[in-house]
């Protein structure tokens, strides 16, 4: 999910995207693991992986927006919100100024989404604001 315009190609000839309004990063832990990316390549198939990062572009691309692709949870908390294949995905992250920092990722099985997975992406929120 890079941050900076690409070149698009079109029958020879290249033109620069147009820039985006918010940079993205992963969370990472002290230990230099990045929850999110890990989740992304170990346990979300290739097709459901792409359709999340184009969701994630489409988020910096266009910001600020709101349903049916980002919802706000509290707490400085949202999520981007992606179907493949009649599943649900869903990446919790934070503003830190003009950047999104992506806190949590997982599988939405239930109506609500869980209070384990608000805590989980409060809690890595709390670690990076402490970095900060």
């Amino acid at each position: 999910m890079p941050s900076e315009p690409r070149a698009h190609r079109t029958k020879g000839t290249t033109k620069a995207a147009a820039p985006l309004k918010l940079s993205c990063v992963f969370f990472k832990t002290d230990r230099g693991s990045e929850p999110v990316r890990d989740w992304l390549k170990d346990d979300i198939p290739a097709g459901a992986r792409k359709t999340i990062g184009t969701d994630i572009k489409t988020v910096q691309a266009t910001w600020p927006i709101d349903k049916p692709l980002v919802d706000f949870l509290g707490h400085g908390l949202r999520e981007v919100r992606s179907t493949h294949d009649k599943v649900e995905y869903r990446v919790i992250f934070a503003l830190n100024e003009s950047t999104m920092v992506l806190l949590h990722g997982f599988v939405k099985t239930t109506k609500k989404t869980r209070k384990s997975d608000i805590d989980i992406a409060l809690g890595r929120k709390a670690i990076r604001e402490k970095v900060r």
